[in-house]
């Protein structure tokens, strides 16, 4: 089995450290917390006094903190990561950070010879207890392989992304999804309750449609994925039942703000003669926007 450093052990990190403590491997952590690291330590994990001593003589070493500024203090700081990191280890950065701050850490590990993929995760901290997190992971090929015995320790799936950088990307556009739709969903069962609906009901024909399926297992796949933009469903129409939609819940004053925002994206799409269009070609508007 393989000697691991572990940066992290909070909510997410503790459990993923226990998981790789339970496959055999020797994990040696760190963490700013002393009562978070005493309970791995608990568990079976030895205890570091920095980062960098964590990282020493590890074959792998794993980062798993909030932002990528606290993956920088602690890779590049002062007693870090970079000082003691064998140019034959592996750094794996776990972490949810702004991917510009993953690439320039990544980028001066490189000049010094030294290794680092970025491999972020989805779902929940039931899931980093059962190791069945969602990895996403950047790197080449190489790197990717030689991290999969940690890795599917962790997860399962293991997504290998792209290159290094591809797994952070990917992430926060899974989380832009995640979250903005948390959003929608919210405002739409307000204005339900808003209308005196039956909310269960109203949730029965959600998840009988696209609003509950979802447009990447549903609309997308079978039209503009397809290159197919024959109406099932024009953007003209999208347009209208959004704006009365909003109008149901402006009279019961309920908060619709996402729902203007799309109302402007639907209008902008007509105004560039996409109105008889199926509405998934959106998709196709906003890369025109964006010059893709």
């Amino acid at each position: 089995m393989s000697r691991v450093g572990f940066i992290g052990v909070g909510v997410m990190g503790a459990p993923m450290a226990r998981n790789l403590l339970k496959a055999g491997h020797r994990v040696r952590a760190f963490d700013t917390s002393p009562e978070a690291l005493a309970a791995v330590v608990r568990d079976g994990a030895t205890e570091a006094g920095s980062a960098g001593e964590a990282a020493d003589g590890a074959e792998y070493v794993i980062t798993m903190l909030p932002t990528g500024r606290h993956v920088a203090d602690v890779v590049l700081g002062p007693g870090g990561i970079a000082e003691a990191l064998d140019p034959a280890a592996l750094l794996i950065d776990m972490s949810t950070g702004l991917p510009a701050h993953f690439d320039a850490t990544a980028e001066s590990l490189a000049a010094s010879g030294r290794r680092m993929i970025d491999a972020p995760v989805g779902r929940t901290s039931q899931n980093a207890e059962a190791g069945t997190l969602l990895v996403m992971a950047g790197g080449s090929p190489e790197e990717i392989d030689r991290a999969l015995p940690i890795l599917e320790t962790l997860g399962d799936p293991v997504i290998h992304c792209g290159p290094r950088g591809a797994g952070i990307r990917t992430k926060l556009v899974n989380n832009y999804v995640s979250v903005v739709s948390n959003v929608v969903v919210a405002e739409a069962l307000t204005l339900a309750e808003g209308e005196g609906l039956d909310r269960d009901v109203v949730i029965e024909v959600l998840m009988g449609t696209t609003a509950g399926q979802g447009h990447l297992a549903t609309t997308y796949p079978a039209k503009v994925l397809a290159d197919d933009l024959e109406p099932g469903f024009m953007i003209d129409l999208a347009h209208k039942d959004l704006g009365l939609a909003i109008g149901m819940g402006e009279a019961a004053g309920v908060a619709h703000g996402t729902g203007l925002a799309a109302l402007e994206c639907y209008s902008s799409a007509r105004d560039y003669g996409m109105g008889r269009l199926d509405w998934t070609a959106i998709y196709n508007f906003l890369r025109r926007c964006a010059g893709s």
